[in-house]
């Protein structure tokens, strides 16, 4: 079994889902690098026994140390939300770039890439475009690996996703939809996909790029009214035009430099994106969980259903 596994990006919401799995596969030695101080220390305080240093992947440096001897590197590092180009780039390219050549230098064996289904997206934004550049890099490098592209995903710690529509729903009398709210998604539960990602570092899928997206087909509102019926808010649900939904992201982002959604997300989330529904369960011999068993398992668990990551 591979001992030393390195989680560049480790503190979001995939690694801070990661840990608790890889520690119950037997998984003794793990690393994490990531420059979001706050969720770093988060992850620190939960797993103490999990060596953590905070640092910009984009910037080369000391860091790439603890890629000596490693026997496995899950890539997560990424630039998720955001209005600033060169944000995307530094955190979702320059920072592959680097990661990519400490695995060279120091001859990591194994490569797990969480890629993200948006590369096949009719989606035209920075996330979207700097992905596909992330993925890209990875295929060129050479490297055998399993290529990951899932789907919108929650768990636990989601601190943008469902989990910030779960809070912002508990806080306000009216949540917004915008317009019909008939916009199909393909939700993935975190808790599916990492063990689809133990299955690869076990070398059960060692290469091939692979569409990992949520088992079921749910509109936009009935997310929104299963995730008030797992917290039992009680807020009500009204649907907005969708221009003026636009409008008022547009106007929350001239304020915020870091909006919890943006307008580029809001048309990412109306586009007509149907993605590949592959027999991952079967390939990587995991089970999916029911879409409102994970909603449940999400926001209910005692240990880690309430800790809330920063943004």
């Amino acid at each position: 079994m591979p001992n030393k596994i390195i989680l560049p990006g480790g503190a979001g919401l995939v690694g801070q889902n990661l840990l608790p799995r890889l520690k119950a596969a037997g998984y003794t030695e793990i690393v994490v690098l990531d420059k979001h101080a706050a969720n770093l220390a988060i992850l620190g305080r939960i797993h103490p026994d999990v060596t953590t240093e905070c640092v910009d992947l984009a910037d080369p440096g000391h860091w790439q140390r603890h890629f000596e001897d490693a026997t496995a590197v899950v890539m997560l590092q990424a630039q998720i939300g955001g209005t600033v180009l060169r944000d995307f780039v530094r955190n979702n390219v320059d920072a592959t770039r680097n990661v990519l050549e400490a695995m060279n230098v120091h001859r990591v064996p194994r490569l797990v890439h969480v890629s993200s289904s948006v590369v096949e997206s009719v989606a035209n934004d920075f996330y979207t475009e700097t992905k596909k550049q992330q993925e890209a890099l990875v295929l060129r490098n050479g490297i055998d690996c399993p290529v990951l592209r899932p789907t919108l995903m929650f768990g636990w710690f989601d601190r943008k996703h469902l989990g910030w529509l779960s809070r912002f729903m508990a806080r306000v009398p009216v949540f917004p939809i915008p317009g019909n709210g008939r916009y199909m998604r393909q939700p993935l539960y975190a808790g599916d996909f990492c063990k689809v990602i133990v299955a690869c570092i076990e070398g059960r899928v060692t290469r091939g790029v692979h569409n990992i997206s949520g088992r079921e087909k749910i509109d936009y509102i009935d997310i929104i009214r299963e995730i008030k019926r797992a917290t039992r808010a009680r807020t009500l649900i009204v649907k907005v035009p969708y221009a003026l939904f636009h409008a008022a992201l547009w106007t929350w982002g001239r304020f915020d430099p870091n909006p919890p959604f943006t307008t580029q997300q809001l048309r990412a989330l109306v586009a007509k994106d149907e993605f590949e529904l592959t027999d991952w369960p079967a390939l990587f011999g995991v089970t999916a969980t029911p879409f409102a068993d994970a909603i449940a398992e999400t926001f209910n668990d005692p240990t880690y259903g309430h800790v809330v990551l920063d943004f």
